[in-house]
C-alpha cells in the first residue's frame, strides 16, 4: 500500500498586541505595545503554529496572498511552498512585513511537519545540540537606573546568565556621556566575569561609533551591536576594522543575498539571523550555510521559543537571545515556554514540533485582527 501524502488543508492567521510592561525605549525607536502574529497550517489531522512580530497587517498577506499559495501542497514538502510563497508574492515585494508572513507561515509548516512525524523539529533538521546557549537583552535606554539594575541582577545573579545586552545610543546618539555611564554601571552590577553585550540599534554613525567604543572598551564590552544601519555595509566594516569588540547586525535581513552581501562585505564578526523576519527556518539554515562559507559564527535574533529547535541545528550558533519584551508575551501565551537554566534553554525529546501550544484564552483578550 501506497504512502497518503498529507495536504495542507487550512492557513489561518491572528495577530495579537501586547502592551509593555512599561514605556519601552532603544536608540532610535520607542513603543508601548508588541504585536505577535500567530499562524495555523493544518494537514493530516493535525495542526502547526508559527509566529512573527510584525503589524497587524501580516495576517492580511497570509490570508490574502500566502495561504492560496500553499493550500492543497504536500505537508512534507516544505521547500516547495516556500518558494511557492516567495513566487506568489513578487509584485508585493519581500522585505518587510511581507517577509515577516512568509516566515510565520514556514516555520508554522515545519511544526505540523515534526508534528506529523512525531519528532521534536530540532530532531528532525538534525540535533547539533539538547539546550541552547541564551544571552539576556533588555537595558531598555528608557529604563532609570534602578530598573536597570534590578534586571541586570536578576539574570546574571538569579538565573544564572552569562552574557547580558543593554541599549545605548539614547536619542539617536545624542547623549554619549549617558550611553557610557549606563554601560559602566551595567559592569558593576553583572560583575567582571559576566560577558557584557550593546546595541546601538543604528543610532551612530561610524566615527562616532569608533569614538564611543574607546568606553566600551574600557568596560570590556565585547558585542557592539548596530553601531550605524544595518543597511550601512560599508559603516558597519568601518567600524567592524577600527574597534575591538565583535560587530554584528542582520536582524532585519529578509533574504539569503541580504547575508551574502553583509558577509562578503566584511560588514560583521557574527550575523544575527531572525527566524521570524528571514523567511523561516530553512532560510535561517542557509544563511547559516552562508556565514560558515565566510568563518563566521551565528546568533538568532529575539523570538526565543521559536528559535530555540532551529538554533539547536545550526552550526557555529554562538547564542540565542533572551530579549524582554517577547519572552513575556511566549511565555505569556504559549504552553511549553520552558524557563531557562542556567543561561541555557533547554529542548525536551518528548514534545514534537516546536513543542508549544498556544493557550487561546490568554491570547485572546489581545487579538486584534
Amino acid at each position: 500500500m501506497g504512502y497518503a501524502d498529507p495536504e495542507i488543508t487550512g492557513v489561518h492567521a491572528a495577530a495579537y498586541t501586547v502592551p509593555t510592561d512599561r514605556h519601552s525605549a532603544d536608540g532610535t525607536l520607542s513603543w508601548d505595545a508588541t504585536t505577535i502574529v500567530v499562524v495555523r497550517v493544518a494537514g493530516g489531522g493535525d495542526e502547526g503554529i508559527g509566529w512573527t512580530y510584525g503589524p497587524p497587517a501580516c495576517a492580511a498577506v497570509v490570508r490574502d496572498q500566502l495561504a492560496p499559495a500553499v493550500s492543497g501542497r504536500p505537508v512534507l514538502d516544505v521547500s516547495a511552498a516556500l518558494e511557492a510563497m516567495v513566487r506568489a508574492v513578487r509584485n508585493a515585494g519581500r522585505p518587510g512585513a511581507v517577509g515577516y508572513a512568509i516566515s510565520a507561515v514556514e516555520t508554522a509548516l515545519w511544526d505540523l511537519k515534526a508534528r506529523l512525524l512525531g519528532l521534536p523539529l530540532y530532531r528532525l533538521l538534525g540535533a547539533m545540540r539538547d539546550e541552547v546557549p541564551l544571552y539576556g537583552s533588555g537595558g531598555l535606554t528608557s529604563y532609570d537606573d534602578a530598573q536597570l539594575r534590578r534586571q541586570l541582577q536578576g539574570w546574571v545573579h538569579e538565573e544564572g546568565f552569562g552574557r547580558v545586552k543593554i541599549k545605548i545610543g539614547e536619542s539617536w546618539g545624542t547623549r554619549e556621556r549617558r550611553d557610557l555611564e549606563r554601560v559602566e554601571l551595567a559592569r558593576a552590577v553583572v560583575g567582571a566575569e559576566a560577558e557584557l553585550f550593546v546595541d546601538a540599534n543604528g543610532a551612530y554613525s561610524a566615527k562616532q561609533a569608533m569614538r564611543v567604543a574607546r568606553g566600551l572598551d574600557a568596560a570590556g564590552v565585547r558585542w557592539l551591536e548596530e553601531p550605524v544601519s544595518s543597511e550601512d555595509l560599508s559603516g558597519l566594516r568601518r567600524v567592524r576594522e577600527g574597534v575591538p569588540m565583535d560587530v554584528t547586525a542582520g536582524e532585519y535581513g529578509c533574504t539569503v543575498a541580504y547575508f551574502e552581501h553583509m558577509c562578503a562585505a566584511g560588514a560583521v564578526d557574527c550575523p544575527q539571523i531572525d527566524v521570524t523576519r528571514c523567511g523561516g527556518v530553512l532560510e535561517f539554515l542557509r544563511v547559516c550555510a552562508v556565514a560558515a562559507a565566510h568563518g563566521l559564527d551565528n546568533s538568532a535574533h529575539c523570538a526565543p521559543y521559536l528559535h530555540r529547535h532551529v538554533a539547536a541545528a545550526a552550526p557555529r550558533l554562538r547564542h540565542v537571545e533572551w530579549f524582554h519584551d517577547h519572552v513575556r508575551i511566549e511565555r505569556r501565551f504559549f504552553d511549553g515556554a520552558d524557563a531557562p537554566q542556567s543561561g541555557s534553554l533547554p529542548l525536551d525529546p518528548q514534545r514534537p514540533g516546536h513543542g508549544v501550544e498556544l493557550r487561546e484564552a490568554d491570547a485572546e483578550p489581545y487579538r486584534v485582527a
